[in-house]
């Protein structure tokens, strides 16, 4: 489409006082252990914490929906976020605070048209202005392959982390990415460690030259290191998820604080809407995190006694929204940085009649209105070549949308992936594989989980993930449904994402009659959009659950 083709010609040409809601101690409202005190009046060391993760490229403010927020709806105070009020937030909690350091938990790659048309070197700008201290490594800074990486490891003037990977056959990173490091402050020494999800190889596009390894032992053997040049203060950056750093936690000895990312999970003593408290102790050891895109920032006060030992852990994520002033300079900045991509945020596609969730809490477990206008429009592409059957995960979905006008902005901030329509051919068989896979693990909220079109099916989440928890599948045979037969070929249409094995679906490899190459998935909604004119969200029970 030629809106696209403009998109893809475009090409890089170039304090305030806010009120803080600190939460009880841990120690207080939770009881997990009682806090010591230090003989002779002696304080301990007193250092702050400032955290962020899975920011998504989103510098400019939000909405409620984790979308664009407009500049009308930003001047009338709706929006939260954005580089501008993160700066000013950061500055004024840097001047409460003798010793403070910025930390990021990972993904600050993908999510806006920021990232799309400069990759990461808004990034990379943006975090250098507001001075992290380091970062980890989440998946989505290996969407555009370890180069993309190296190219913004080689733009931040602070150390991107990852530990538990050997890179030694990959040269855009072995002699770059570090596993940990230390940092000064106060006179003491703080060690840096760094991991990544796992299965960064279903999620993204690290390459084959990259070997991902367990992150318990990864993290034990760096926290050695790091003892034996006499650190006794060490945090780990972990882009792995909340249940999985309380994991890690549990079964790693030496670790102080770990800065979480992954799930966007929201971690609070105040908010009813969070997942646990804010600091979550196991096993003495901290562990943060702040939701995601720049909503809150986390900031977690500590004091540790001369061996380096947590004798006080408190804090509580701060709510950017529009108490906090923002600042010009970033502000102008932007404006500058967005001129070249106003013209396409800005083209109307069409418009919907209701809003459409796309709330990853929804469309991660059930079937959801979102979900089923992409697959349907993904169905819709292709019918008339014999593809009758869409399949899109739930991962790629990363935003709601308003009912009312649609620009192509908003939609590629929906899919933001640019990942290209992939039609194959499968059997019932490796179909039936790939939907036990896709609700295997639902009760994770994995980004697996399928929206389908052309389809329906029921499962049981009580049964084991990929032993029998779909129960029945049908297939819609010109407009009558049939049960799915094992042993037919039937036409799919997916993203290139998917069909390569991403979100483990693994069994599409071996599909035949592939082509990958088909438009922007974000074009076929667009396109989808616009030919239904006053779009109303629908759900009709084309997912099941027993």
């Amino acid at each position: 489409m030629k809106r696209f083709d403009l998109f893809q010609s475009l090409r890089l040409k170039d304090r305030v006082t806010m009120p803080v809601v600190i939460g009880l101690s841990c120690f207080l409202t939770f009881g997990m252990f009682a806090q010591p005190t230090i003989a002779d009046g002696h304080k301990g060391f007193e250092l702050t914490i400032l955290h962020t993760n899975d920011f998504h490229a989103r510098f400019r403010p939000i909405s409620k929906y984790d979308n664009n927020c407009s500049a009308e709806s930003n001047a009338e105070g709706k929006c939260f976020g954005g580089t501008a009020r993160l700066i000013s937030a950061i500055k004024e909690a840097r001047g409460r605070h003798e010793n403070t350091i910025l930390l990021d938990g990972g993904d600050q790659f993908q999510g806006t048209l920021f990232y799309n048309l400069y990759k990461g070197k808004v990034a990379a700008g943006m975090m250098n202005a507001l001075e992290y201290d380091g970062m980890a490594v989440g998946n989505h800074e290996f969407d555009d392959g370890p180069e993309t990486l190296r190219d913004f490891m080689e733009a931040v003037d602070f150390p991107v982390l990852m530990a538990n990977a050997h890179i030694s056959l990959e040269p855009a990173l072995r002699d770059i990415l570090q596993k940990s490091t230390i940092v000064e402050k106060g006179g003491e020494k703080i060690g840096l460690i760094g991991v990544v999800t796992e299965d960064v190889k279903d999620l993204s596009s690290p390459g084959d030259n990259i070997i991902f390894t367990d992150a318990i032992n990864a993290v034990q053997s760096e926290v050695r290191v790091l003892k034996a040049k006499g650190v006794n203060k060490i945090i780990l950056l972990s882009h792995s998820s909340y249940a999985i750093d309380k994991e890690i936690a549990a079964n790693t000895d030496g670790v102080d604080v770990i800065v979480g990312g992954h799930d966007n999970a929201l971690l609070s003593n105040t908010n009813k809407r969070a997942v646990g408290p804010y600091p979550t102790v196991v096993n003495d050891v901290q562990i943060i995190q702040a939701y995601a895109y720049g909503k809150y920032l986390g900031e977690l006060n500590l004091v540790f006694d001369d061996a380096g030992n947590v004798i006080s852990a408190e804090g509580e994520p701060i709510l950017i929204d529009s108490s906090v002033e923002e600042d010009p300079q970033i502000v102008t900045r932007l404006d500058i940085l967005e001129k070249p991509i106003n013209k396409l945020k800005e083209t109307q596609v069409g418009n919907v009649s209701v809003s459409l969730n796309g709330d990853r809490a929804v469309c991660r477990v059930q079937e959801c209105d979102m979900g089923n206008m992409i697959a349907d429009a993904m169905r819709d592409a292709v019918i008339d070549k014999g593809y009758t059957i869409a399949l899109a995960n739930s991962g790629g979905i990363r935003a709601s949308l308003d009912a009312g006008d649609v620009t192509l902005g908003e939609v590629m901030t929906i899919l933001p992936f640019q990942n290209t329509l992939s039609t194959f051919k499968v059997t019932g068989k490796q179909l039936l594989t790939a939907i036990e896979n896709g609700v295997s693990e639902v009760e994770d909220v994995a980004g697996r989980f399928p929206q389908v079109s052309g389809m329906r099916f029921t499962f049981d989440a009580s049964k084991p993930a990929n032993g029998g928890r779909v129960t029945s599948i049908e297939i819609d045979e010109d407009g009558s449904w049939m049960p799915l037969d094992l042993n037919k070929t039937y036409g799919m249409v997916s993203n290139n994402f998917i069909r390569g094995g991403g979100d483990g679906y693994k069994v599409f490899r071996s599909a035949s009659d592939i082509y990958d190459f088909g438009p922007d998935l974000a074009e076929v909604v667009a396109d989808y959009i616009g030919a239904n004119p006053g779009y109303s969200g629908y759900t009709d029970g084309r997912i099941k659950q027993k």
